[in-house]
């Protein structure tokens, strides 16, 4: 399908009130993600891009999960005077509650939320030309009563994250990382973990070694691919059962993604990598992460709840022995995603600020956007306080087991 394009022409007319002149030419909408292959890849090479808005983990989640959900894609590619690339916005159009809106891809799934830009073209937004500029990406996919972008980071790779500056307020989670020292591992863990953490850490590890020889294991070959993504499925499921809430990753569409995005097909390196800490064989732990550039960014991690290794944190062992191999391979920084949890902010001494925006293109999109953003600064104050979120997960709890009863 041929592009929709929207012309910017240079402001020329110097009389012009308030003209201020935009660094980008024309805007053009694609549908083919496939023919983008190509651009995207050079494009990432120099832009600002999260793991999560590289081709190689895009595509794997358009061709899975999109194709299952029967997502409408929009791919908003963002061109300079010289015709060159200077943004790449990787969208879904959502329907929801009779408003239409474009988010960026991968949801949930997705730690970070922000489009691909070119360092130089970010620094040249202000407030005013971002929102011209998503204004006339909304206006050019057509039919749209809002942009809707959740968790994203204020700065990345040292530049201000363009979209971010149109902030509604604090996301509900931040993001923990951790800036890895090249070559030692160990030295990260003694700056980045209390002196009390590293000792329990390390009394957990002689435990663990009771229980015999163990290895961690990087997937590279199709059959340790699906063994370790079966271990990995099997005990999220094991886990939410016991929490007594949905398995985001029950879906036949989820094991599709994680095996054609931990792929390798010799090419480079896949966009997903898969390990696991084994112990006799059998996975004890897993853990599946993000790779782009000099940044690994942990998507999900389980361990096996029957095990006898259950009381040594197996999980945490395997995050500290991902730590030094990554510092090892020369990762720079090394993320545990969204979300707050006792064992990041254990290993972690820093985080990534996230914001949510929502830009209104309509009378309707307005509405939306007020819901919007009194629904995030909510789920925000219940994840500030303990005993709210207490409160809310059990009402989620009665509310799923009345719909049950009715069912």
């Amino acid at each position: 399908m041929p592009a929709a394009t929207a012309s910017t022409p240079a402001i020329s007319d110097a009389t012009a009130a308030g003209a201020v002149s935009r660094p980008w030419a024309s805007i053009a909408i694609e549908t083919d993600i496939a023919a983008l292959a190509e651009r995207w890849r050079a494009f990432e090479a120099t832009a600002l891009v999260t793991p999560y808005q590289s081709y190689d983990w895009i595509r794997p989640f358009v061709e899975t999960i999109g194709t299952a959900h029967g997502m409408a894609l929009r791919y908003a590619l963002v061109h300079g005077a010289d015709g060159a690339l200077c943004a790449l916005l990787p969208l879904v159009i959502t329907r929801r509650s009779g408003f239409r809106f474009a988010e960026f891809i991968g949801g949930k799934h997705a730690n970070y939320h922000m489009g691909l830009y070119a360092p130089a073209f970010a620094a040249q937004l202000d407030a005013v030309l971002t929102a011209r500029m998503l204004t006339e990406i909304g206006n050019a996919i057509g039919g749209l009563d809002a942009l809707a972008f959740v968790n994203q980071p204020v700065i990345w790779q040292g530049v201000d994250n363009p979209a971010a500056r149109l902030a509604a307020g604090p996301s509900p989670s931040r993001a923990y990382k951790l800036a890895l020292i090249a070559g030692d591992g160990d030295a990260t863990l003694r700056r980045s973990m209390s002196s009390h953490a590293r000792k329990k850490l390390k009394n957990k590890h002689s435990r663990f070694k009771d229980f015999g020889p163990s290895v961690l294991t990087r997937a590279k070959a199709p059959g340790e691919v699906a063994r370790i993504i079966d271990a990995f499925l099997a005990q999220k499921a094991e886990r939410f059962r016991a929490m007594g809430v949905p398995d985001p990753f029950a879906e036949p569409a989820m094991r599709a993604f994680l095996e054609q995005a931990a792929r390798d097909d010799g090419a480079g390196r896949p966009a997903i990598e898969l390990y696991a800490l084994d112990l006799d064989g059998l996975a004890v732990a897993t853990y599946v992460g993000a790779i782009q550039g000099e940044r690994f960014s942990g998507m999900a991690t389980s361990f096996d709840m029957a095990s006898e290794t259950v009381k040594t944190s197996p999980g945490e062992l395997l995050l500290a022995e991902l730590i030094r191999l990554k510092a090892r391979e020369g990762v720079a920084v090394f993320d545990l995603g969204v979300g707050e949890a006792r064992y990041k902010t254990t290993f972690c001494d820093d985080h990534d600020d996230l914001v949510d925006s929502f830009l209104p293109l309509t009378f309707k999109g307005r509405v939306f956007a007020r819901i919007a953003r009194t629904k995030r600064e909510l789920k925000r104050r219940i994840k500030r306080s303990p005993l709210a979120l207490k409160l809310a997960h059990r009402a989620s709890g009665w509310l799923r087991g009345k719909r049950s009863e009715d069912e």
